[in-house]
């Protein structure tokens, strides 16, 4: 399998788990999967990036830029997903949203 320049650097620590999604089987049962499109594939290629060999599955597929935000009940309080990378809600606010839900009591705490 190809490797991309930042799997080829050293792990940096994280205080928190990181999840790959192999094949893009998460994102495609949240229908946040697309191919890309021949004249893509050739710019790709010709900047070394090989995505089929880099997915492991030999697919030109990739997920769609999302974030989402659930509360603990499972309940989603926002979704940030644009087919157009280019085009992405700041982080400050999903912290915004973050900070809100953890001063809100859940209905547990509050009997």
């Amino acid at each position: 399998m190809a490797r991309t320049p930042r799997e080829t650097e050293e792990p940096k620590p994280l205080p928190f788990e990181l999840l790959r999604d192999f094949g893009n089987r998460v994102a495609e049962a949240y229908g946040l999967v697309f191919t890309l499109p021949d004249d893509l594939r050739e710019i790709y290629l010709k900047f070394g990036i090989d995505l089929a060999g880099g997915n492991g599955d030999g697919t030109w597929r990739l997920p769609v830029p999302a974030r989402f935000v659930i509360d603990r009940h499972g309940i989603i309080r926002a979704v940030d997903a644009d087919p157009d990378y280019t085009r992405r809600s700041e982080p400050a606010r999903t912290v915004e949203i973050l900070e809100g839900l953890r001063a809100t009591p859940s209905a547990k705490e509050r009997s």
